[in-house]
C-alpha cells in the first residue's frame, strides 16, 4: 500500500475507517460522495470512469459526481501515520486539490481575450500551466475546455512578427496535451505556421526551442497523410533546429527526450531524411547515444537505422569513428528493440563498405551476432543478424567459428 507497509510486516493494524472501501488500502486523499460515503480519490474516480453510477458501498445511485475532500479524516490519518512511524509508517502528504472547472474556464477566457491587459493574459497562461503540472486531473479538465483551439490560436496569432512572451507561454501549455488530427492538419497545411515553427525552433531560449520541437513532433505524429508530414519535414531550418537541441544534454536534460522524438518523427519521412543528414543528425546522435535512457536509446537507434538506409546518412555515420564500435556494443545490452535497430544499422553500414565490415569484425561483432541468433530476441533482429553474418563471412579470421561449415546462414532469410 502506498505510503506505508503491510500490517503483518508492521505489527500494527490500520483502523478500518482509514481504509478505502474499494482498494482496502490506507487512504491518501479521502473524498466524500453524494451518499455520504468516503473513498480514496483515485479509487472512486476510477470507479466512476468505468461507467459506474452507484455508490460502491450502499449501491445507491450517485445524484452527482462531485467529490468533496474529507479534510478531517485526512488529518486523522496523517496523525495516525505520525504516531506509528516507529513501525515504518510514512506520513501521507497533504494532497493538492483539483482545480474548479469554472476557474479553469475563467483563466482560458482571460488568456484568449485581446481586451485584457497583456500581463493578465500571460499570468493566466502561467497559472494554467502550473495547474496542469500539479495534477493529471487538472490537465484532463483543461483539455476538455476547448483549450487546444485557444492555445493554437495564441501560438500562431501573428506569424509575421517576432514571438512574444504570450506565444511562449501558450506554446509551453499546448505541448502538455495531445493534438487531434484536425489540429495537426491545421498546422501542417499552413505554410505560414510551419515557417513560424521553423523560426521558434531556433529561438535563443532553449525552453522555447524544446517546446517548439515537442509541437513539431506532435504535429508529425498526428498527421495521417504523407503529404502533410512532408510539408513539415521538408523545411531545412526545422531539421537544423531540432538537431541542435540534442547538442546540450547536460545543460538541458529534457532536450534529449524531446529532441530525439522530434528527429525520429522527421526521419520517418523517407524523402527528407537527407535534410536530417545535412543538419548533422548522424554525428550528433552518435555523440549523445550513451546519454539516453532506455526508451530514448531505442528511438535514437531506430533513427540511426533509418538514416543508414539513405546513402548520405550511411556515409556520414561511417565517417564517425565511434559509430561501428558503439553499435556493436549496443547489441544485447539495452533491449530487444535496441538490438534489432543496431543490427539493422550495422547491416546497412557493412553492406556499403568493406572498411565498415572490417571495423565491425574488429569490434567483436561475430560473437555478438552468434549470441543474438541463439537468444530470445525478436525474429526481425535474428534475420538481420543472419544476413549480417552471411555478409561478413569473408571478413572473419580464418580460424573463426563463422568460417567453419558448422554455421551456415539460411538462404530463406529475406530483408524486412
Amino acid at each position: 500500500m502506498p505510503g506505508s507497509l503491510e500490517p503483518l510486516d508492521l505489527g500494527v493494524q490500520i483502523p478500518y475507517h482509514f481504509r478505502c472501501p474499494i482498494s482496502l488500502e490506507l487512504m491518501r486523499d479521502p473524498v466524500t460522495v453524494s451518499t455520504g460515503q468516503t473513498y480514496d480519490r483515485p479509487s472512486i474516480e476510477s470507479w466512476v470512469a468505468t461507467g459506474n453510477i452507484t455508490c460502491p458501498v450502499t449501491r445507491a445511485p450517485l445524484s452527482d459526481f462531485t467529490l468533496i475532500p474529507n479534510h478531517t479524516l485526512r488529518r486523522l490519518i496523517q496523525e495516525w501515520c505520525v504516531a506509528n512511524r516507529s513501525f515504518g509508517v510514512e506520513r501521507i502528504p497533504t494532497p493538492k486539490q483539483p482545480a474548479d472547472p469554472t476557474h479553469i474556464r475563467h483563466l482560458l477566457a482571460q488568456s484568449a481575450s485581446n481586451s485584457n491587459p497583456y500581463p493578465t493574459r500571460v499570468s493566466a497562461l502561467r497559472r494554467l500551466r502550473g495547474l496542469a503540472r500539479d495534477l493529471d486531473k487538472n490537465r484532463s479538465t483543461i483539455s476538455s475546455q476547448n483549450s487546444r483551439e485557444i492555445l493554437l490560436e495564441l501560438v500562431f496569432s501573428d506569424t509575421n512578427s517576432e514571438s512574444s512572451e504570450l506565444t511562449h507561454e501558450a506554446l509551453a501549455l499546448l505541448v502538455l496535451f495531445p493534438l487531434l488530427e484536425s489540429d495537426c492538419a491545421a498546422v501542417a497545411s499552413d505554410p505560414d505556421r510551419v515557417a513560424y515553427l521553423s523560426h521558434l525552433v531556433q529561438h535563443p531560449s532553449m525552453e522555447v526551442r524544446v517546446n517548439s520541437a515537442a509541437l513539431i513532433e506532435n504535429v508529425l505524429a498526428g498527421s495521417r497523410t504523407a503529404e502533410l508530414r512532408a510539408q513539415v519535414s521538408n523545411v531545412d531550418e526545422i531539421h537544423h533546429g531540432v538537431v541542435s537541441i540534442l547538442r546540450n544534454p547536460l545543460a538541458y536534460p529534457r532536450a534529449l527526450k524531446i529532441g530525439v522524438k522530434a528527429v525520429f518523427a522527421l526521419c520517418l519521412v523517407k524523402e527528407t531524411r537527407n535534410k536530417a543528414v545535412s543538419a548533422g543528425a548522424p554525428e550528433t546522435l552518435i555523440n549523445v547515444l550513451a546519454d539516453f535512457e532506455k526508451y530514448d536509446s531505442e528511438r535514437a537507434l531506430a533513427t540511426i537505422e533509418l538514416l543508414c538506409r539513405v546513402p548520405e546518412g550511411c556515409a556520414a555515420f561511417a565517417a564517425h569513428g565511434l559509430t561501428v564500435p558503439l553499435l556493436v556494443k549496443t547489441i544485447l545490452k539495452i533491449s530487444d528493440r535496441a538490438t534489432e535497430y543496431a543490427a539493422g544499422a550495422l547491416l546497412s553500414l557493412c553492406s556499403a563498405s568493406e572498411k565498415n565490415q572490417n571495423e565491425a569484425v574488429a569490434a567483436g561483432v561475430l560473437t555478438q551476432l552468434l549470441l543474438l541468433v541463439q537468444s530470445d530476441c525478436t525474429e526481425r533482429a535474428k534475420r538481420k543478424a543472419q544476413l549480417l553474418l552471411k555478409l561478413l563471412r569473408d571478413s572473419w579470421p580464418e580460424d573463426s567459428v563463422g568460417n567453419s561449415d558448422d554455421f551456415v546462414c539460411s538462404e530463406l532469410v529475406v530483408p524486412f
